[in-house]
């Protein structure tokens, strides 16, 4: 399997995967029009070894919900990201049985020598 959860409009996300082939041979998956349903986002979560792993704290709402001063558990950072889309630490990226997540230049270039 070869698929990236991406956001449309974001330029870092589009950059990344022009970097991954133009994202020829990808399945595309923009969470903002298409949901991430739990079996996805369990089968990354399992794959990055934790939920909170896949949870974005540069989210604006992380802020604005006060999140920053809450213990979050594993069960909350699931909630998060299903609830809301913003909270997935994005690209998301699976080639086969690994998965890549977020956009650090150590992650994409190991997404690249997968490929």
């Amino acid at each position: 399997m070869r698929k990236i959860y991406h956001l449309a409009n974001c330029n870092t996300c589009q950059r990344i995967i022009g970097e991954l082939n133009n994202g020829v041979g990808f399945e595309l998956q923009n969470i903002k029009t298409e949901k991430i349903t739990q079996e996805q986002l369990a089968f990354m979560a399992e794959k990055a070894g934790s939920y909170e792993a896949l949870f974005s704290r540069r989210a604006m709402k992380y802020k604005s919900m006060g999140l920053k001063e809450k213990t979050l558990s594993e069960t909350d950072y699931r909630d998060l990201i299903l609830e809301e889309y913003t909270f997935l630490k994005r690209p998301v990226i699976i080639i086969g049985t690994e998965v890549f997540v977020g956009n650090s230049k150590k992650v994409v270039a190991a997404a690249k020598a997968m490929l």
